[in-house]
């Protein structure tokens, strides 16, 4: 760990949404959430526990409308956090992976702190709806996480038929891929990278 906590603070205000959010990379896995859709904080919820990441989150969005900017929104201002906690990145592992199984479902992450935002998913969700939150969202949500903290973000979905399942492992595989790139390692000197930055 850091002698420093790698702690950040993203306020993000538009005529759709007004978002507060607190990350600490170097946390216990504490979670405070509203963002006014019950399924999203329960994914939310894993990213913290899983990732060992202290997130607290605030949320108004216009969710009369559906919960669409509300998802990519806090997708957004997650990924300017954890970009922010980071700094330079000296020091990380940068990479991480996981597959994890839920009950049918096995969901695989693989990710790297490259700078270079991308996603690549093969999501099959069946179900529409989960509650109040919609579930093609996951790849608004994934997408702008990946773009504003500059992850190179891939999935892949082994098997599973349950759409809450599926989601649900795709979030908690993110988590520990996250906890694994951003821990440091004595034996990693400087920049993680041949190019000296990240």
């Amino acid at each position: 760990m850091s002698a420093v906590q790698r702690i950040a603070a993203v306020s993000r205000r538009t005529n759709e949404t007004d978002i507060h959010i607190d990350v600490n990379l170097d946390g216990q896995g504490v979670a405070d959430l509203n963002s006014g859709i019950g399924f999203f904080d329960h994914m939310l919820t894993h990213i913290a526990r899983h990732g060992n990441i202290d997130l607290k989150l605030r949320c108004t969005g216009d969710l009369h409308i559906d919960d669409h900017h509300t998802v990519e929104d806090v997708g957004i201002a997650l990924g300017q956090a954890i970009a922010e906690a980071l700094g330079d990145k000296a020091g990380i592992v940068r990479a991480g992976q996981c597959t994890m199984p839920m009950d049918e479902a096995l969901v695989s992450c693989a990710l790297d702190i490259s700078g270079r935002g991308f996603l690549a998913e093969d999501f099959n969700l069946s179900t529409p709806r989960l509650g109040e939150y919609t579930t093609e969202l996951t790849t608004e949500f994934f997408r702008a996480v990946a773009m504003n903290a500059g992850i190179t973000l891939h999935f892949q979905q082994i098997r599973g038929t349950n759409t809450h399942h599926v989601i649900e492992a795709a979030f908690k595989a993110f988590a520990r891929a996250v906890a694994m790139a951003v821990s440091h390692s004595e034996r990693v000197k400087g920049i993680p990278s041949t190019k000296g930055v990240l």
